[in-house]
């Protein structure tokens, strides 16, 4: 009798199971195997990359080919063109200054480079290209107040009062805005405060000169109480003249001591002769005729001191003419 061996049930499913752990397995090791194949292409890519960067930074900076030159204008830097151009100027070699900053600004077109070649070229004569490098600095920056204030200049010298009206007043604003060392608001206003006289706006001309002595910094100049009482005599306010008549030869008595050279000292009297003259006649308009007296007499004194003799005789011919 044949025996017939049963197999459990449990026992019969363990095989297949068997079976699929291995595909599994087989599965996972595939996979894994692919993983370090492209983290190891991505480390191997990058050590690669970074050699190559290294060989052709080094061949840049030790060039292997013969017919690479680095020339030496190419190392000089802008800033030593610069200083060298500025060197020049105070020599007087304007040719050799163009030459320095047409240099520095191929290797760098700031403003600074522009303003200064401009202002050469405005030293020269040759306004045409001071306003072309102007133009260019102020295109560069719109707050560059040095530029405006070159531009300004130029205007004034081209008599475009219009045009150097436009100019001073960017470069106040801009100044307020973005302030440097080489300007002050004092010279700004008074500088607008002339144009405005030039232009014959007397209130505008009176405001600008104001707010130029309201001023702390830099120090305060003659011509500026002076410009302004001759914006107060076209309005008719002759004692304001006076006083700002004053004012200014106040200025030059202290200034006159520390002039560096006779020749600027005999300028300074020579002015101040002349607001003595001047505050002479308002005073006689104004029927003051004794501080007219007065005011002659100084003016006569500095005439003397000056060896002025033609100055003697006319304000001497003018003290007999009040007796």
């Amino acid at each position: 009798m044949k025996k017939t061996i049963k197999t459990p049930k449990n026992q019969a499913k363990k095989a297949p199971v068997r079976a699929n752990n291995v595909k599994v397995a087989v599965e996972t090791n595939t996979v894994w195997s692919w993983t370090i194949y492209v983290y190891w292409f991505i480390i191997l890519f990058f050590i690669a990359a970074t050699f190559y960067i290294i060989g052709r930074s080094q061949e840049f900076l030790h060039p292997t080919n013969p017919n690479v030159v680095i020339s030496e204008e190419k190392l000089v830097q802008p800033n030593d063109l610069f200083n060298s151009a500025r060197e020049k100027i105070v020599a007087g070699d304007m040719d050799g200054a163009i030459v320095d900053l047409n240099n520095a600004i191929d290797l760098d077109a700031n403003t600074n480079n522009y303003v200064l070649r401009g202002e050469v070229y405005m030293q020269m004569g040759d306004y045409e290209n001071a306003l072309n490098d102007f133009n260019s600095a102020i295109n560069a920056d719109g707050m560059n107040a040095v530029a405006f204030y070159d531009k300004y200049l130029l205007d004034t010298r081209l008599e475009n009062y219009d045009a150097a009206l436009v100019d001073i007043n960017n470069a106040l604003a801009s100044h307020s805005m973005k302030p440097v060392d080489i300007l002050t608001m004092r010279d700004l206003y008074a500088k607008r405060g002339q144009l405005n006289l030039w232009l014959k706006n007397w209130q505008g001309a009176i405001a600008d000169y104001t707010n130029s002595l309201a001023r702390a910094e830099g120090s305060i100049s003659a011509n500026v109480y002076a410009e302004r009482a001759e914006a107060y005599t076209a309005i008719g306010e002759y004692q304001n003249a006076v006083n700002d008549y004053t004012s200014a030869v106040r200025v030059i008595s202290e200034q006159i001591q520390v002039a560096p050279t006779q020749e600027e000292r005999e300028a300074q009297s020579s002015n101040a002769m002349s607001y003595f003259e001047k505050s002479a006649a308002l005073n006689l308009n104004m029927g003051n005729t004794d501080v007219a007296r007065n005011d002659l007499e100084s003016a006569l004194a500095i005439a003397v001191a000056l060896n002025d003799t033609e100055s003697v005789d006319r304000i001497q011919n003018l003290i007999n003419g009040l007796n």
